[in-house]
């Protein structure tokens, strides 16, 4: 009986030890170094695992890790996004993690090519990590997508085997507005409806810019213009 108690007791000793640890990295201590990498992708069609080595393509925004900053945490680290996983991936001493996906490590800032990334509930399967491209009253955003391809084994002798790809999606692109959010904009009649008070300056502006809403500069000069 005393061994049982004193199990249960080192059992919740260990507990609360590791939830300190994670509220103190939580609290701007450091980043957490409890969620590891696995890098694989189950294939229905082959019945197997596969490592990203054998698929190709990359899930990966960019080349390679980028130094980084993190909310909730005073540290940097070399750091990229996985837009298959929506997943912000670090290292630290030379070994690999995932950042947590909570309030306090929401906000990722690139150092080298400034860009900023943001965790965001947008109420549909987009919610999670997106790219900022204008902040202010108004904001636009941009979301990146990988699609994992499976495999397809040759259906007979006459055909090839397909490997398994990693395809990027092309972007989609959310205005973030007192509203709430215009998404994948399509048309001024998109931006026309959110923005009544407006109505004439926007028309003047469609006007004199012709505007592509699948085109991230001219989003931008779109959503620029809104905060003025």
């Amino acid at each position: 009986m005393k061994k049982i108690v004193s199990s249960i007791l080192l059992l919740s000793v260990i507990s609360i030890n590791a939830q300190l640890t994670y509220s103190l990295s939580n609290n701007g201590m450091g980043l957490p170094q409890d969620n590891a990498i696995y890098n694989k992708v189950n294939s229905p069609n082959v019945g197997k695992s596969f490592s990203y080595s054998d698929i190709q393509g990359s899930p990966y925004y960019g080349k390679g890790y980028s130094i980084a900053s993190f909310s909730g945490s005073n540290e940097s680290a070399p750091a990229r996004y996985n837009s298959y996983t929506d997943e912000v991936e670090f290292t630290k001493e030379d070994k690999a993690y995932v950042l947590p996906k909570t309030e306090a490590f929401s906000t990722i800032n690139f150092t080298n090519t400034k860009e900023k990334l943001i965790r965001i509930d947008t109420k549909d399967d987009l919610s999670g990590y997106f790219f900022e491209l204008v902040s202010g009253k108004n904001s636009l955003y941009k979301k990146v997508k990988t699609k994992f391809i499976d495999a397809m084994p040759a259906a007979n002798s006459y055909a090839t085997d397909k490997p398994a790809v990693f395809k990027l999606l092309d972007p989609s692109f959310y205005i973030k507005t007192d509203k709430g959010f215009i998404k994948n904009p399509k048309n001024k009649k998109d931006i026309l409806n959110q923005f009544p008070e407006k109505k004439d300056s926007l028309e003047t502006f469609f006007k004199e810019n012709k505007i592509k809403f699948d085109k991230e500069d001219d989003l931008k000069k779109l959503v620029t213009f809104l905060n003025q």
